[in-house]
């Protein structure tokens, strides 16, 4: 996810401080990754400096002062650019998990509990996703159906892979 990119987004609804930013940006995306304040205001900086925002005002208090940010014409233009590019699809054609099934055939280790200890966690992981999809709103159930299906495709290929292993063993040990 681009941080930078999520950040402009959300300052086009208007101005905001960083911590408003932060807390914005926890309560729609970070539920899993909360940002930390450091990143919300080393990427502000960094847009700043790139004239993809604008120094809207500044307020003191009790603390340090407080920035209020804006979107500029050229950061509503780079978002838009962003939003309009497709996310290149992750093919997964160097999985970890593939190098453990082939280093175990080459080292004559078992691969089949490789992959059942794997299935055991899937299962464990989607248990808990579905758990949590279960008590969420629509974004929440959203995010939780995208890990999901991932899950499924990779408990597909478990299955297929130690359907294959014998094959797979010959293949590789050759």
């Amino acid at each position: 996810m681009s941080i930078g990119h999520t950040l402009l987004g959300l300052l086009e609804s208007g101005p905001r401080h960083g911590y408003d930013l932060k807390r914005a940006f926890d309560e729609k995306f970070g539920h899993d990754r909360p940002l930390h304040y450091g990143q919300v205001y080393s990427t502000m900086s960094r847009l700043l400096k790139n004239g993809l925002v604008e120094v809207d005002g500044i307020e003191a208090g009790g603390g340090p002062e407080r920035k209020r940010y804006a979107i500029t014409e050229a950061g509503i233009t780079d978002v838009e650019r962003w939003l309009a590019t497709p996310e290149k699809p992750e093919p997964y054609l160097q999985s970890t998990l593939y190098t453990k099934v082939v280093l175990a055939l080459l080292t004559r280790r078992d691969a089949g509990d490789i992959l059942d200890t794997q299935r055991s966690e899937h299962l464990r992981s989607m248990r808990i996703l579905t758990d949590r999809k279960r008590k969420g709103d629509l974004a929440d159930q959203l995010i939780c159906d995208h890990a999901l299906f991932h899950l499924e495709a990779d408990l597909r290929w478990l299955e297929l892979t130690a359907a294959r292993l014998d094959k797979l063993r010959e293949a590789v040990t050759r």
